[in-house]
């Protein structure tokens, strides 16, 4: 066991004022053990275990995740956000797989709706606090939001389970049928694409993706003139959304929709917006003070895979 009083690891770069020294140290003054342990896997070789382990002190006897998981939703109570989340921590450290699919699939089961799809909030414990955007309704709709992420995220680490078909089949309609188009639902709508099984429906409908995203001027283009481009309904002041953004790793389908000179200005100013205290900026709603402050270690992190994916230097 490790000596709760020793100090966490130096960084074993040398460059102690770049980038990734800077998030470290702001990692360890900030974040929680859960994101503290992701940090050190994902970028000084830490080991998988102690990840699992801080998660697993999120996880309810019903197979979700609770406990504010996921920020904006906070209780104990377990919604179909916080499973997203954790299934994307137990991909990060490769062990999003067996036993453990097998229980998260049987809680997504238990609260999918008659499409088979996903809520972004179940109406269980009316009682937990939750962001005002987030709203709880007696009989929610299956949400691409809340779907498309966790079926991608699955058939990524080839889990094939029963709830999968028809959340599958209500994703490919969602992303097939989508006209008029929020932000946060394109980043839905790729998260599944890039992991869906049929490779080419999913660059079919990433093509027909990439135009509305152009066309509705969803991604701004130039951050030097973000006043240029619309917010979208429900966003922050400011909050725009830039070709990163969509297109996570070069790898992503989104990444067709950009050229290598927008993509280049959208990293140079996501590498630009880490801050005094190393630390990258919640560009989302703020509702209370706790959620903003557990979200900043996470969008740090993010910000950092990004940069580490399109071959950015971080130190």
């Amino acid at each position: 066991m490790a000596d709760p009083g020793a100090a966490p690891p130096t960084p074993t770069s040398p460059a102690r004022d770049s980038p990734l020294a800077r998030a470290e140290r702001f990692v360890w003054l900030t974040a929680r053990v859960l994101e503290q342990r992701l940090f050190a896997h994902q970028f000084r070789d830490g080991a998988a275990d102690p990840v699992e382990t801080a998660l697993d002190a999120y996880r309810n006897e019903d197979g979700g995740y609770g406990h504010g998981l996921e920020p904006c939703l906070r209780g104990p109570v377990s919604r179909p956000l916080h499973t997203a989340r954790a299934l994307d921590v137990l991909d990060s450290v490769g062990r999003c797989d067996g036993r453990r699919a097998e229980r998260v699939c049987r809680y997504l089961t238990s609260v999918s709706t008659a499409d088979g799809a996903l809520p972004a909030v179940h109406p269980r414990r009316r009682d937990s606090p939750a962001a005002p955007f987030v709203p709880v309704v007696e009989d929610p709709l299956g949400r691409l939001l809340a779907t498309g992420p966790v079926v991608g995220l699955l058939h990524r680490n080839e889990v094939w389970h029963a709830w999968l078909f028809r959340a599958t089949d209500f994703c490919w309609q969602a992303v097939e049928s989508l006209e008029g188009a929020h932000p946060y639902e394109v980043r839905a709508a790729v998260a599944f694409l890039d992991r869906a099984p049929d490779r080419a429906r999913a660059e079919a409908a990433a093509e027909r993706l990439g135009r509305l995203v152009r066309g509705q001027r969803l991604a701004a283009l130039d951050p030097d003139d973000l006043d240029a481009y619309p917010v979208a309904p429900g966003c922050a002041p400011g909050e725009h959304h830039l070709p990163h953004d969509y297109a996570r790793t070069p790898r992503s389908l989104a990444r067709a929709w950009f050229t290598d000179e927008e993509m280049a200005r959208s990293l140079d100013f996501l590498a630009a917006v880490q801050q005094e205290d190393g630390g990258w900026p919640v560009r989302g709603r703020r509702w209370a003070p706790a959620p903003a402050s557990e979200a900043r270690p996470m969008v740090t992190i993010e910000a950092l895979r990004t940069l580490v994916a399109y071959g950015r230097s971080v130190g």
